[in-house]
């Protein structure tokens, strides 16, 4: 192979297939980088007679400080456009930077914009954690695009096979058998979903799938005719019930795929002159604070936000070593209140 002039980092990124920022940390023995590939990459180093250029190297390796927090706006009943179960984890990451000695820039996007780009081209933090993303089909190209530029990041969501990097997610298939456990242990036998159970939406998906087993192995499976797609708000949900209801279908449980839906749906259900619990149990899933003031208070399947928000940063922070990090699920365990028929107060 022959390149005029002095060889570059892009030439050998050319040559091997892989990105520029690939290329860099292949050559600083990155544990980010696989070993086929840092040997492929050395290998052409060598043949190019490439030598790395010590001070820019060096500059390149200052780190800013910061990390960058983007928030993606949530349909909200108020003007915050925050899921409030994002609240809770947003005072944890705060802490958590604090403890690692950095400093926090917290952004609002929308998925229409070029955040990918204006973050990955940009000095500004060095590495963003994601909360709230929508549509996950949508999102995914620009995961790979920050995966490609050599963005560093993690998410919460979904931990998923072949994903775009890193996630650190709850264990939404055993929050799932939860539910259904619950509503198999109260007798229920007509049990409706409400929320996207479909790849766009994986973690409501796996919660779906969840719950769908356990009850299989109790003999009732999930009815596809009592399940309406939502979205985590309120409104979303309400709707969803009044869609669920018109149906005309007997249904004895919901389970609602978030908190803000499943209290949406008994204000509807409510409205219909329905009874929480005696004619229909309710379930949700995270556990945010209303979930407890609700009328009547929530069951609901919680996620440990507090240790979510130390183990993004925590996980970010490897990163930006250049240490090895991983995707986790965090474990669920169910709360139980009064929109059951096991109730604890």
């Amino acid at each position: 192979m022959t390149i005029k002039g002095k060889a570059t980092s892009l030439d050998i990124a050319h040559l091997a297939g892989v990105s520029q920022p690939t290329v860099s940390r292949a050559l600083r023995g990155s544990p980010m980088v696989n070993e086929e590939t840092r040997r492929r990459v050395l290998a052409i180093a060598e043949q190019l007679n490439y030598k790395v250029d010590k001070n820019a190297s060096s500059l390149r390796r200052q780190h800013s400080g910061t990390l960058a927090l983007l928030l993606f706006e949530d349909p909200t009943s108020d003007e915050s456009h925050i899921n409030p179960f994002f609240l809770p984890m947003l005072g944890s990451i705060t802490r958590a930077c604090a403890r690692h000695g950095q400093d926090l820039l917290i952004s609002f996007q929308q998925l229409s914009h070029d955040w990918h780009a204006d973050y990955g081209d940009s000095n500004k933090a060095d590495g963003l954690i994601l909360l709230g993303y929508g549509d996950y089909l949508a999102y995914q190209g620009k995961l790979r695009k920050l995966v490609e530029q050599g963005t560093l990041f993690v998410r919460w969501g979904a931990v998923l096979p072949d994903q775009p990097g890193i996630s650190i997610g709850c264990d939404n298939v055993g929050g799932g058998r939860l539910a259904g456990a619950h509503l198999t242990e109260l007798g229920k036998t007509r049990v409706a979903f409400l929320g996207d159970a479909s790849s766009h939406y994986p973690e409501f998906h796996d919660r779906y799938q969840g719950c769908d087993e356990v009850l299989r192995e109790a003999g009732h499976a999930l009815d596809p005719a009592l399940q309406i797609d939502a979205e985590s708000s309120e409104d979303s949900g309400y709707a969803a019930a009044q869609a669920l209801l018109g149906r005309g279908i007997a249904f004895d449980a919901l389970f609602a795929a978030s908190d803000l839906i499943a209290i949406g749906a008994m204000r509807a259900l409510s409205e219909r002159g329905l009874r929480i619990p005696e004619d229909v149990a309710v379930i949700g899933f995270d556990d945010i604070p209303a979930a407890r003031i609700a009328t009547p208070t929530l069951t609901t399947v919680f996620q440990d936000t507090t240790l979510a928000g130390e183990l993004l940063v925590d996980t970010l922070m490897k990163q930006v070593r250049g240490e090895a990090a991983e995707s986790m699920r965090l474990p669920t365990s169910l709360v139980v209140r009064k929109s059951t028929l096991l109730c604890s107060s």
